[in-house]
């Protein structure tokens, strides 16, 4: 690995952008900025919260109508909470034998070291690109800020879309996840002392408790799940991938009434040709059905809310999916570089993960996740990369991009 390559990631590992808590990478961001302009881009900047910012450089073409070529990466990384139990600061680049420590080597701040070397290798020897590279350094990937999709709104409409994310060096798409909120509402509230008149015979008293019939919801999803799991599937992708988590449930205020409102926080997974829109109106669609064939929900309608702009502002996020573009000639180029560099041929793929890619794809780009880095070291504590692995990644890198600038394709 060379020298200059390590002290590129250690830059970027010295900044704590932990997210949770997120509100930090602008100091980094002024960095990446500056790395940027003295190597020819053009650079646009937006503020996303503060102190968080996205970065999206321009390297113009020679011509202006040639392909154009969007690298993405993010620079947050996820939160190590207690620093007790890690061998290493996780802010200091730590070399151990063949291996490099620190927050986010995996993911993935080293193949966004990777990507700055080669610029810089590449702008030193004076090769030109015919059309242009855009450079998306990204941040709010850790909790579905959703950073890539306001870079794509800065950015110029490209031709193909790598995202240098953790892949282990396969090239992959990925299924998508949505977040939402179910929500069962009474329009009347019912003092606990009424119960009896409410559930016996001749009772009088027309009413439910919300957690109640929230109980008849998650059993419909449920259904609908494993309905899922029968019926729906996609190539390489694990049978049952796209499921239904209701993950957090909230109700009630106090045990002197029944309650009137519960709110049931679900995490949903979809298959990579699968749209999040049709995903949540096929999901809507069934619990509305199930609704109205009860005599108290149909009267009482159920209350939805998909997606958000982030984990920490409003507790929900977007992942859209992406399928791989295989017959895009920029994929045919990366393979020939892959297999130039490994001696072996790349690897394609689905992951269940997800990653800022499916965003880019949103955009009508056709995208490839392909990037350094173990799905078993991102997020873990000692996280972990291999020197040799991102001294192999850089020189794929390198050589898929000299070739693309050179000839783009579409």
């Amino acid at each position: 690995m060379d020298t200059r390559h390590f002290d590129l990631l250690k830059l970027l590992v010295e900044y704590n952008t932990e997210s949770p808590p997120a509100r930090n990478t602008d100091p980094l961001q002024d960095e990446i900025q500056a790395f940027l302009e003295d190597n020819g881009f053009e650079v646009k900047r937006r503020k996303l919260y503060d102190n968080d910012s996205i970065v999206v450089g321009i390297l113009k073409g020679k011509d202006p109508k040639a392909p154009k070529l969007i690298l993405n990466g993010h620079v947050d990384v996820a939160n190590v909470e207690d620093t007790k139990h890690w061998t290493y600061s996780p802010f200091e680049l730590t070399e151990v034998d063949d291996w490099l420590y620190g927050r986010g080597v995996s993911d993935m701040k080293g193949g966004v070291a990777s990507l700055f070397y080669v610029l810089e290798r590449l702008n030193a020897e004076g090769i030109q690109p015919e059309g242009d590279i855009i450079v998306q350094s990204v941040v709010g990937e850790e909790v579905g800020e959703a950073g890539t999709k306001y870079a794509c709104e800065m950015s110029p409409k490209a031709d193909l879309a790598l995202v240098m994310d953790t892949s282990d060096n396969q090239a992959l798409g990925q299924g998508g996840v949505i977040t939402g909120w179910i929500t069962v509402q009474s329009k009347e509230t019912v003092h606990d002392g009424a119960r009896s008149q409410m559930v016996h015979a001749g009772g009088g008293l027309y009413g439910a408790s919300a957690i109640e019939k929230m109980a008849k919801i998650i059993t419909a999803l449920k259904e609908l799940e494993q309905h899922w799991a029968v019926m729906k599937s996609y190539p390489d992708m694990p049978p049952g991938a796209n499921t239904i988590n209701p993950a957090v449930i909230e109700g009630g205020r106090n045990p002197a009434f029944i309650a009137d409102e519960c709110r049931l926080w679900v995490t949903v997974h979809f298959l990579p040709d699968e749209d999040y829109h049709e995903v949540v109106a096929e999901i809507e669609d069934y619990l509305n059905r199930v609704a109205e064939a009860d005599v108290w929900l149909r009267n009482n309608p159920l209350q939805f809310e998909w997606g958000g702009t982030s984990m920490i502002e409003d507790r929900g996020e977007v992942f859209p999916s992406f399928t791989l573009p295989l017959n895009h000639p920029g994929y045919a180029m990366l393979e020939k570089a892959h297999e130039a560099i490994h001696e072996d041929p790349l690897v394609s793929g689905m992951t269940t993960t997800v990653t800022d890619g499916g965003w880019l794809a949103d955009f009508g780009i056709p995208t490839i996740l392909y990037g350094p880095g173990s799905l078993t070291e991102a997020h873990s504590v000692d996280e972990k990369v291999e020197k040799k692995e991102l001294a192999q990644y850089s020189e794929v890198l390198y050589d898929f991009l000299k070739n693309w600038y050179k000839k783009p394709e579409k």
